[in-house]
């Protein structure tokens, strides 16, 4: 059984390397999903009975370790040192410095990477993260799938 749990957040970008609008400073209304599978648990009287995890549990653990880092910050790739340091000159920004340039792709790949240990085989139902969807816009997102990112992989 797949479960998914939507969450929004917004925060600004660039893409420094982009050939047109996306390389100046800009924002979004991110969307994120998570997609969960596992088996329905069965454990009659406790809450979490006949689900294959509690929506609201979801929610907090992708809240509380991505969603609360990310919404209304900027999200900048460390190597994009002009923009770092401009965003470090401001008092009490947030700023969320990465590993890599924050397009749609990379942010799903790092949400997923993230996330992952985190959504772990509580009740015994194989409970495991299968995707990550993260939408930029209404119309263009990105998909991290379990199948796609294999532990220790280097990426083309």
């Amino acid at each position: 059984m797949r479960i998914t749990r939507k969450l929004e957040f917004d925060a600004g970008h660039r893409i420094p390397d982009h050939a047109s609008q996306c390389r100046h400073l800009h924002g979004h209304r991110y969307t994120l999903e998570v997609t969960l599978a596992g088996g329905i648990i069965e454990a009659a009287g406790k809450p979490v009975n006949g689900m294959v995890m509690d929506f609201a549990d979801v929610k907090q653990i992708a809240k509380t370790h991505l969603v609360d880092h990310w919404d209304h910050a900027f999200l900048v790739y460390k190597g994009d040192k002009s923009v770092v340091d401009f965003l470090a000159s401001l008092p009490d920004h947030k700023t969320a410095v990465l590993d890599v340039i924050p397009t749609a792709e990379n942010l799903a790949e790092l949400a997923f990477r993230t996330l992952d240990p985190l959504y772990r085989d509580v009740y015994g139902n194989q409970l495991r993260l299968e995707r990550v969807r993260l939408f930029e816009t209404p119309n263009c997102w990105a998909d991290a799938l379990r199948t796609e990112l294999v532990p220790g992989q280097v990426r083309p």
